[in-house]
């Protein structure tokens, strides 16, 4: 199981908000690469970039610091938010990004979902946002009535990379993960499931991962409050897979 370390962009910073809200940040570095060098250096194989601003104004914000993450670091870096027509999923990979993820759009214009996935094989993944099951878009700020798994099995034969499922209730909020509705997520589908929100300590790490079916899971606040480190907790993945 992969662990993706978070730097979500807020103005130029590496932040991270309480169940999405905006006005919940908390600032935990100033030097965005600065940070990608840090999680680099602790072994991280991938980092999770999120563009907040972009997610709300529905283009891209914080290029300027993803760029220079990009330019900080040699690991693959995946990022969303604000990702929401070709021209811009085109030059985000033009620029050197591994990944690009869909969210919003995913709802909203699922053929364009499609076309990227076949025009950038294993470059676009999809992120769902739910609370309490039901999808979430356009920065978390739009409810839908449609279910998560819906969601999912309609891009099971898109050749998506991953999805990114993230329980919008938990994000941030270092209460854990909800291993169980992201396993059965992961178990409804074929495409990789990497799991998002909650997660807090070694032991949700260890949990996701003893599942059995979770590709990765996602964590932000736990690595900079110091309740996970990342150097230990990858080796305790490492040991876990003997």
């Amino acid at each position: 199981m992969i662990v993706y370390p978070a730097i979500d962009l807020k103005d130029g910073q590496a932040v991270r908000l309480l169940r999405g809200d905006m006005a919940a940040a908390t600032v935990f570095s100033d030097d965005p690469p600065a940070q990608a060098r840090r999680f680099a250096a602790a072994g991280a194989a991938w980092l999770h970039l999120v563009d907040l601003n972009g997610a709300f104004a529905g283009q891209p914000v914080n290029g300027a610091a993803v760029t220079a993450i990009l330019a900080a670091v040699t690991i693959p870096c995946q990022l969303g938010g604000g990702i929401r027509d070709m021209a811009t999923i085109e030059a985000w990979l033009a620029r050197g990004l591994a990944r690009v993820i869909l969210g919003t759009v995913a709802v909203e214009d699922p053929a364009l979902v499609r076309h990227a996935a076949r025009a950038f094989p294993g470059q676009v993944a999809v992120g769902i946002d739910a609370r309490k099951g039901r999808v979430a878009t356009k920065g978390w700020a739009t409810e839908t009535d449609l279910n998560a798994t819906d969601l999912a099995r309609r891009f099971e034969d898109a050749g998506v990379a991953a999805l990114i499922y993230t329980d919008i209730d938990r994000d941030g909020a270092m209460g854990g993960p909800d291993i169980a509705a992201t396993a059965a997520l992961a178990r409804a589908v074929a495409i990789p499931v990497i799991a998002s929100g909650g997660v807090s300590s070694l032991a949700d790490l260890l949990a996701l991962q003893a599942t059995g079916v979770i590709a990765g899971a996602i964590s932000g606040r736990a690595l900079y409050d110091g309740a996970i480190d990342l150097g230990a907790a990858l080796a305790a993945l490492a040991r876990q897979t003997r």
